[in-house]
């Protein structure tokens, strides 16, 4: 890992250099970031920023679009002259790119990086009676560390925990166990849900808009719980969260946060709402990864949306959905799986045929079509056809805006839902009942809470959202390949879910290789 290190270490330098003029001129770097630069608190921010940065690098490349393609939920698809990468996810092959999740391995790493790198020189600031802002600054910055820890333990299964930035003896770590991974990730969801306040940032305006909340960490502290409980049929969260704990933070989110479900569901989506958009600040929102086109053009900056642009239509713009790469095509199955009335479908997917759009896949040179893609985060454009992004200024490919989002309230109830079965039913089955309401618009959808209705409304309500693949592979390898197996008679639709991988992604072969052999490939991928 020693050449991954190094590459990892300098980019956070930059990041952090750009912040000063002083800091570019002394020599040598390291010993300016750990012995010169954190002296005060806005020096703090500064470095809480850079961890902050790395957010938006997972909008391309990144684990949303790569688990979609991998669920039952999407197919490879892209153009038929594209890199045959896509349906390697989409098919869980993995002969043509040996690298092909390089980006999710190494973006997660360079956000550990970072937040350890703030972590260890908080206590070098002069905080003066800002005490309790060093405090919310580590709560932050050890929520981002689990979210990287998550992002890479959930694609990868085992991977290397790092709570300290290494030292050159510790350049060829092993991977550790996963108790030994999510201890981590535990403990510093605790400490930021115990330790950051009770405000409420989803409104824009705030000065604060878009950190790290304590509902955040309460919920992401569910999700993470939710996943290793049921991946690895364990009773707590690696000894640090019980289960009873994981009910009384999640029930608090629920409860306390001031966050709810807006109205209407398609007004959480541009290119479901257009001028009826709830906007990004809505307070469903518990956190999203946030997005701006302020880039207008600038490839070296990562300001924009650059997911957008991949499940876009192929081939131009199309009523008023902008174009894009036709990324991630849609299964049918996932269209038909909604009830009639339920209003998140429409607001989900774009329906060419429905919608009176003439979409020619051959003209178009569209890979896997069926008839169906994305709506949410579809960039859309102006009534006379012209991309939004570019009326402001933008390159379609890199600026579109939209928040990713992490965690919605609606994901909030319905892990309260799951995780209150068996306990305080009454409670599991109002916050269940709420998701379906606002689905349908009325109380006669109602149906008695099940953890396996609670997984079929999961995917409903959360569709094309980046949380199917692994909610499948949580609930057991034979639920997951019942669900992802597909064989309609068409050979290029064909999918065959291997178990022998545990669910689990390639690694990429270059960090087999650099390990020097401490690290080894992923079971089933070699």
């Amino acid at each position: 890992m020693k050449k991954y290190i190094k590459l990892v270490a300098l980019s956070s330098l930059l990041v952090l250099g750009a912040c000063s003029d002083d800091f570019l001129d002394n020599e040598p770097y390291t010993d300016k970031v750990t012995e010169n630069f954190y002296k005060t608190p806005k020096d703090a921010f500064e470095g809480l920023v850079a961890v902050y940065d790395v957010l938006q690098r997972e909008a391309y490349g990144g684990p949303l679009l790569v688990s979609e393609q991998a669920s039952d939920d999407c197919f490879g698809g892209f153009g038929i002259a594209d890199p045959a990468g896509d349906l390697e996810w989409d098919r869980f092959l993995y002969t043509i790119d040996k690298d092909m999740n390089a980006s999710i391995w190494t973006n997660s790493y360079l956000g550990i990086y970072r937040a350890n790198i703030l972590l260890e020189n908080l206590d070098k600031v002069n905080w003066g009676s800002e005490t309790a802002l060093k405090t919310k600054y580590e709560a932050e910055a050890r929520f981002l560390r689990a979210h990287f820890h998550f992002q890479a333990a959930k694609m990868f299964g085992d991977i290397v925990p790092l709570d300290h930035t290494i030292t050159a003896s510790e350049f060829e770590l092993p991977r550790l166990a996963p108790e030994v991974t999510y201890a981590l990730i535990a403990s510093d969801l605790k400490f930021a849900a115990d330790n950051l306040g009770n405000e409420n940032y989803s409104q824009v305006g705030n000065a604060n808009y878009g950190r790290i909340t304590k509902w955040a960490a309460e919920a992401y502290l569910a999700r993470t719980f939710l996943f290793y409980t049921d991946y690895y049929k364990k009773a707590d969260l690696a000894g640090v969260v019980t289960k009873a704990q994981a009910v009384t933070y999640i029930n608090d989110a629920v409860s306390n946060s001031g966050h709810g479900l807006i109205a209407d569901y398609a007004n959480l989506w541009v290119a479901a709402s257009f001028e009826n958009f709830a906007q990004e600040g809505n307070t469903e929102m518990v956190w999203a990864i946030r997005f701006n086109g302020s880039g207008k053009g600038n490839w070296d900056l990562h300001e924009g949306n650059r997911f957008q642009v991949n499940i876009a239509p192929r081939g131009g713009s199309i009523g008023r959905y902008a174009t894009g790469w036709g990324g991630a095509t849609v299964n049918p199955e996932l269209y038909e799986a909604y009830e009639a009335g339920d209003t998140r479908r429409d607001a989900t997917i774009i329906n060419y045929a429905a919608e009176g759009l003439n979409f020619d896949p051959q003209a178009r040179e569209q890979r896997q079509y069926t008839g169906y893609s994305w709506k949410k985060y579809c960039p859309i454009t102006n009534e006379a056809g012209t991309a939004i992004v570019e009326i402001n200024g933008g390159n379609f490919q890199i600026d579109n805006y939209q928040d990713l989002a992490v965690i919605r309230y609606a994901d909030v109830l319905l892990m309260a839902a799951e995780l209150n079965l068996g306990g305080n039913t009454a409670f599991a089955q109002t916050c269940f009942d709420k998701v379906r309401d606002r689905a349908f618009k009325n109380t006669s959808h109602r149906i008695p809470v099940t953890k396996s209705v609670i997984m079929e409304e999961r995917r409903l309500e959360l569709a094309l959202e980046g949380l199917r693949y692994f909610d499948l592979t949580r609930q057991g390898l034979d639920v997951a390949k019942a669900a992802i197996d597909n064989n309609t008679g068409d050979a290029q639709f064909n999918v065959t879910f291997r178990p022998e991988t545990l669910g689990w992604f390639p690694l990429p072969q270059s960090q087999v290789v650099i390990s020097n052999g401490t690290i080894s490939q992923n079971p089933g991928w070699n």
